[in-house]
């Protein structure tokens, strides 16, 4: 009994890791310094890939995000500033290349619409709340004489 549960929980975690394997880009880009290999990590993951609508750089297969890499890799080795090598980005591939985008004008709702929502809510549930408090209003004479009436059917 104890050979059969050893070899079910064997097969279950070979199935497990085998079925987990990660695939990720795989580029093989030599750095000077570690600081540059960290900043490189850094903007690959910020940069958003311009064909996946929710992956990265750092994370995406796709032949745009490989070039990608090669020109953030590229310009860090020309000794460009983060800033600039964003600022590059934004200029190329607009705002949506950005996973956190700037505050400006045109991401106002973006960046305060949760905000406004939650105060309108609370605002609401406020409002709400206060109207239960109210007392109940008494019934006329006439309104409790038709209740009476209608009670007794």
């Amino acid at each position: 009994m104890s050979k059969l549960i050893s070899f079910i929980s064997t097969m279950t975690i070979s199935c497990l890791l085998a079925f987990s394997v990660l695939a990720g880009p795989i580029d093989t880009y030599t750095f000077p310094d570690e600081v540059t290999k960290k900043r490189f990590a850094e903007l690959t993951y910020e940069l958003r890939c311009p064909k996946c609508q929710n992956q990265n750089l750092a994370d995406s297969n796709s032949p745009i995000s490989q070039d990608l890499r090669k020109e953030v890799y590229d310009m860090l080795m020309d000794g460009r500033s983060d800033g600039e090598i964003m600022t590059f980005m934004v200029e190329r591939y607009g705002e949506f290349v950005l996973y956190r985008p700037r505050v400006s004008s045109l991401t106002y709702a973006l960046w305060f619409g949760p905000i406004v929502f939650v105060l309108i809510g609370g605002f609401v549930v406020f409002m709400f709340v206060r109207r239960k408090d109210d007392k109940p209003e008494h019934l006329s004479e006439e309104q409790k004489q038709q209740l009476k009436s209608i009670l007794k059917d």
